[in-house]
């Protein structure tokens, strides 16, 4: 999968946890837990918004684009 999480790096970071995420931006925390483990396979905007601005970052900031060998 080319397109790589790493928010759970990120909330480390900021101190934070995948359950404070959960609560500030009321998104499940089934799909927090499935984004920080990369085991999501779609994310609606709706939801990186929310992560945005709860962690005051940007999308590249948690989302990486990696070439893959085909």
């Amino acid at each position: 999968m080319p397109m790589r999480s790493t928010l759970k790096g990120l909330l480390g970071s900021k101190e934070k946890t995948q359950r404070w995420l959960s609560e500030e931006t009321k998104i499940r925390p089934a799909t927090i837990s499935a984004i920080c483990n990369n085991s999501i396979k779609e994310i609606p905007v709706s939801v990186i918004e929310r992560i945005c601005s709860a962690l005051s970052c940007q999308p590249g900031d948690f989302m990486q684009y990696t070439e893959e060998d085909l």
